[in-house]
């Protein structure tokens, strides 16, 4: 049973960090020095969209990368119990509470702990998200906001994350703070605000202004455009600024996702397969994608792990293939990431059907790159004999 100040909800089990597999393990995402540091300067601004996301126009060698990485995770999925011995390893190292006590000292201040909508999931001393400055200007606080920095892997190409709860009403100032004090260019949200099937509230409404600009405490937000895709995301662009500010707005891109059940998982992948190509052409360098669910640890550890997996992929980093290693990874980031068996079985299923469908589309449309992918392969396995 999850521990809780009000009766939200129920969480899985909790999870302890583990590496077996991993070349180069990343270990907890350090939180970047603040506080007294100079703020971090403003990237250079995306133009998004709401079009739908171009192909992929794969090179020879990522068509390579990915018909490997397809033909190894298929070959795994098909081995009775795999799946389900894997998600075991990862059941099997769990945090235990007086671990959870003095990893977590600055969540479980009592100056803080009404900032967290569950009690048992926060985040790590080491690499929690750190505020310049919080809505409550309480110096005991410490810069609190329940949000870690989690990334699967070193690789400065590939997406780093801010795994983070989904805000309660008094957080939503410090929530648009961290928006603004990491320059985070996209936030997805993959819980709808009040659970459908049973009446807790889930989620604050931080971020719906179609009726105008909101204010919270100095911040204020409001919406440029909203669109609705034929795959049920709701897409906001929504400009933030600090009121009276001089500088330009930072637009936000706002993906909502509310068809993703609490603990389970969609009925298919292609919503979420969408969600990673809209963000697939932006930027890493930007800054940090914040990624939510209620507790941000479920929905939101599924979706970093198929992220990640895939970004890794194209990029040629086969330690990707490695499931068990990578949520292992993200767990050490924040506590119990991918919660559940479906949820893990899921990242598989989305994983695959992105790579087949890569594929498809190179095999459909430039047949040079299909031709060199497959002059490359040959030549490697000349090389190996």
């Amino acid at each position: 049973m999850m521990s809780k100040k009000n009766p939200r909800s129920q969480m899985g089990n909790i999870i302890s960090p583990i590496h077996r597999g991993h070349p180069h393990p990343p270990g907890r995402a350090k939180s970047p020095d603040v506080g007294d540091s100079a703020p971090i300067p403003s990237p250079k601004p995306f133009a998004f969209t709401s079009d739908l996301p171009p192909k992929f126009s794969l090179s020879p060698r990522q068509y390579d990368f990915c018909s490997q990485a397809l033909k190894a995770l298929k070959e795994r999925i098909q081995m009775p119990n795999r799946i389900s011995q894997e998600f075991e390893r990862l059941q099997a190292n769990r945090v235990k509470s007086s671990g959870k006590m003095k990893s977590c000292s600055v969540a479980l201040a009592n100056t803080n702990m009404i900032k967290n909508r569950y009690d048992n999931v926060i985040p790590f001393d080491e690499n929690r998200v750190v505020l310049n400055s919080c809505g409550d200007y309480c110096t005991t606080a410490q810069g609190y906001i329940n949000a870690s920095f989690v990334s699967a892997s070193p690789d400065e190409g590939v997406s780093r994350f801010i795994a983070t709860q989904g805000p309660l009403p008094h957080t939503y100032e410090d929530f648009w703070a961290m928006v603004l004090q990491y320059h985070c260019p996209v936030i997805v949200m993959l819980t709808r605000l009040v659970d459908n099937y049973m009446p807790m509230v889930k989620c604050g409404d931080y971020f719906q202004a179609e009726d105008g600009p909101r204010e919270f405490g100095n911040i204020c937000i409001k919406t440029k455009w909203i669109k609705t895709t034929d795959n049920s995301l709701v897409l906001r662009l929504l400009e933030v600024n600090y009121k009276g500010a001089v500088q330009p707005p930072t637009s936000v891109l706002h993906i909502f996702y509310p068809d993703w059940p609490d603990h389970g998982v969609p009925t298919d992948t292609v919503a979420v397969r969408e969600i990673f190509r809209r963000m697939y052409q932006v930027p890493p360098s930007l800054g940090p994608i914040v990624v939510h669910c209620s507790a941000g640890i479920g929905r939101t550890g599924t979706y970093c792990t198929i992220h990640s997996t895939i970004q890794r992929i194209l990029a040629g980093d086969m330690s990707a293939l490695d499931m068990v290693s990578t949520v292992a990874t993200f767990r050490s980031q924040r506590i119990g990431m991918v919660q559940t068996e479906k949820q893990y079985h899921f990242c598989y299923d989305a994983i695959i059907d992105e790579l087949q469908n890569l594929i498809s589309e190179a095999n459909s449309g430039d047949s040079t790159t299909r031709r060199e992918a497959e002059a490359l392969m040959m030549g490697q396995g000349r090389r190996g004999l």
